[in-house]
């Protein structure tokens, strides 16, 4: 099999497993998001860890660690994880399926800005009329809803920001992700001992079910992750950049047919303009990459 084939395979495993993930989340809503994402954390390790260890990268994490400026950026990365996955957590948690469908796909234009302010990289026409298309989306929801669709700004500014600042962290995917779960599983163990203390943990006074069901957070944490990374490896930017709506995708219906939210007219016509932002910028984002690929044979 040939690496593209590989790392199509490994990368739509990763987009099914976060399609179907708000079924795991909607099993786990009666739990606090904050535990429930303390537990995604902890349980992310031990398997994170030992994948390291049989890929032969663990000296990796060593040099991370006795890095000051590298784990400095480490911790920034992990905080925006974190506010991202607490903030998904709770959503679907809260029948808000359809705002996270929302937020991811206005993340590749929500990274389309930030590339533009921080890194002073031109839009092109295509870019910006797709920008205006999903900032109109937004203003449409604000005025209709009378506030910010805060939500889906959420989860789109932070996990563009994670992946604005993730890219000038120089270490692999596998063990960035597992830098950050490290990072972030001391305030987590912290968090898990006070609810211990309190009598409020779910992992240890709840109905033995929950027991399993944050167990089972690492798996449904660290696998999708590893399957992204290894899948972004062997692919093309621009196709990796065609299969991100793919997640999305399957939550919104998920939303709609299955958790059975509200989906108004309004929403409706956001939804389409945001749909049709992307749709300029996925054809604008192929038109480059055909470009390219042509240029050298000029």
């Amino acid at each position: 099999m040939s690496d593209g084939k590989k790392g199509f395979i490994f990368a739509l495993c990763a987009y099914l497993l976060w399609g179907i993930l708000p079924f795991y989340l909607k099993s786990v809503a009666h739990i606090p998001a904050l535990e429930v994402v303390a537990h995604r954390i902890v349980w992310s390790v031990p398997i994170a860890v030992v994948l390291l260890w049989w890929l032969r990268l663990l000296g990796d994490l060593r040099a991370a660690f006795t890095t000051p400026r590298m784990l400095a950026m480490a911790i920034l990365t992990a905080s925006l994880i974190t506010v991202n996955w607490g903030s998904y957590v709770w959503a679907i948690g809260n029948n808000h399926t359809v705002d996270t469908a929302l937020g991811y796909y206005i993340n590749p234009l929500v990274n389309v800005v930030l590339g533009s302010i921080f890194l002073s990289e031109r839009l092109s026409k295509a870019q910006m009329v797709a920008v205006a298309l999903a900032t109109c989306a937004v203003i449409l929801l604000t005025v209709s809803s009378g506030g910010l669709p805060w939500i889906s700004l959420v989860l789109a500014f932070s996990f563009g920001f994670y992946g604005f600042f993730r890219k000038t962290l120089p270490i692999g995917a596998i063990q960035g992700f597992t830098l950050e779960v490290l990072i972030l599983s001391i305030p987590s163990l912290g968090f898990i001992a006070w609810t211990l203390t309190q009598n409020t943990s779910h992992f240890i006074n709840g109905a033995p079910h929950d027991t399993g069901l944050l167990l089972f957070a690492g798996l449904a944490t660290a696998v999708p992750l590893i399957f992204y990374a290894l899948g972004a490896k062997l692919l093309r930017y621009t196709t990796i950049g065609l299969m991100q709506y793919i997640a999305p995708t399957i939550v919104f219906f998920i939303a709609i047919f299955v958790f059975d939210e509200p989906f108004s007219h309004v929403q409706l016509i956001a939804f389409g303009l945001i749909w049709s932002a992307l749709a300029i910028y996925t054809w604008s984002m192929v038109h480059e990459a055909r470009k390219l690929r042509l240029e050298p044979a000029h």
